[in-house]
């Protein structure tokens, strides 16, 4: 690994023409590195590892395609606060194809992703954004006369790696929310990885945190190899724990202090949103701990004051209701506090009562008797104590 004092050579030659080339202060990148390497989870000094790829290593090929989708996991890329997160994503990678930003369009736009596929064969990053149709042999959506099964095919074989980005690209997202009368969406929307039956690696989010798919590219350019991923394909680094583990308020859950409706006492104090229907205890992801648009941790929806409808979970995110009870795993509230659902009990009848009284009257009345023996008997002892009796002989005298 390289060596992290490194990192503090702020001097070098190559980090001075990133900056020329950005348009960043090396001290800003730098930093940026080191919580790269923190969220990955890397060693101490991975992140002069991380600062060295970046500079040095050659960006790889990227091939993004566009099906079924809003383009907003385009839009969190480049739309993001943070100063140099678009520059440095564009940066990092060489964006071969992309529908939403390149300018060739058409045929010349077409020709550019064949060209491409060519040159950079067995060595490219295919980028996928949006769900995939399958009903009616996926015709819902096509580009450039051909379906997104179709352009699976032709792009996935002779990619190096390939990346869901967004829920829809990972599971079907939105386009696959079925209604409760049918047994399917109406294109019959899944996620990439159920056509190509092959490893991708996912990062559901609608949108998804920018952070994330940056982290998973510099993960590829500083080890030659994508980060570890769960049985979902999603990287662990970023899906490895409920949003609720993380949440700042989560010390309100524990301690039984809910919000129960929009702009009351404790929605206002900032009580825990499970009541509101936060998905966090059946959520992962690590939005609490990085929030969004690089201006701090409590930008994002929780923080903001309206709870996680569970975007980046399949069978959570659009296909419960957004203020409906989330499945708690395995994190349950205090159970000395008032359940979410209270039952109204009815008053005790008359033969109840009756019963209860006649029980307690019963109980009253043999401890009185126990109490009145146990007096008794003390006064017996102290008097045989006093008359020189031994312990042994104490009732002797009636026998």
């Amino acid at each position: 690994m390289t060596n992290s004092n490194e990192i503090f050579d702020t001097e070098r030659a190559s980090l001075v023409s990133l900056e020329r080339r950005l348009g960043i202060p090396r001290r800003e990148f730098l930093k940026l590195c080191s919580a790269i390497a923190a969220s990955l989870g890397l060693p101490v000094g991975a992140e002069a590892a991380v600062a060295k790829a970046v500079e040095t290593a050659q960006r790889p090929a990227v091939i993004w395609l566009h099906f079924q989708e809003c383009t907003g996991c385009t839009e969190t890329l480049l739309r993001a606060e943070h100063p140099t997160l678009e520059k440095l994503i564009l940066d990092v990678i060489s964006l071969e194809y992309h529908e939403t930003l390149m300018a060739a369009a058409g045929k010349q736009a077409e020709d550019a992703r064949y060209a491409a596929m060519r040159k950079y064969k067995g060595k490219y990053l295919l980028v996928v954004e949006g769900a995939v149709p399958t009903h009616d042999n996926g015709i819902y959506c096509k580009v450039g006369g051909k379906t997104p099964q179709q352009m699976l095919a032709e792009c996935a074989a002779g990619a190096a790696g390939i990346i869901a980005i967004g829920s829809c690209a990972s599971w079907g997202g939105m386009p696959s929310t079925v209604s409760p009368l049918a047994t399917s969406s109406p294109t019959g929307s899944v996620g990439i990885g159920q056509i190509l039956g092959k490893p991708v690696v996912t990062i559901p989010g609608c949108p998804p945190n920018p952070y994330n798919f940056l982290s998973t590219v510099v993960h590829l350019l500083t080890f030659n190899r994508l980060p570890e991923v769960d049985s979902l394909g999603r990287p662990r680094f970023a899906y490895g724990r409920l949003i609720h583990e993380n949440c700042e308020r989560r010390a309100h859950f524990d301690a039984g202090r809910f919000a129960l409706e929009f702009g009351d006492a404790g929605h206002r104090k900032g009580y825990c949103l499970y009541k509101l229907g936060c998905k966090g205890p059946e959520t992962y992801n690590n939005c609490p701990t990085i929030g969004f648009g690089g201006v701090g941790e409590d930008n994002w929806p929780v923080g903001c004051g309206h709870p996680c409808i569970g975007c980046s979970e399949q069978g959570v995110g659009f296909q419960t209701g957004v203020y409906e009870l989330s499945k708690l795993r395995y994190i349950h509230p205090p159970v000395g506090y008032p359940g979410i659902h209270e039952r109204q009990g009815k008053g005790a009848s008359l033969g109840a009562l009756a019963v209860v009284a006649a029980v307690g009257g019963a109980g009253i009345g043999a401890g009185a008797t126990l109490a009145r023996n146990l007096g008794r008997a003390h006064a017996q002892q102290q008097a045989d104590e006093a008359a020189g009796k031994a312990p042994q002989d104490a009732g002797k005298d009636g026998e």
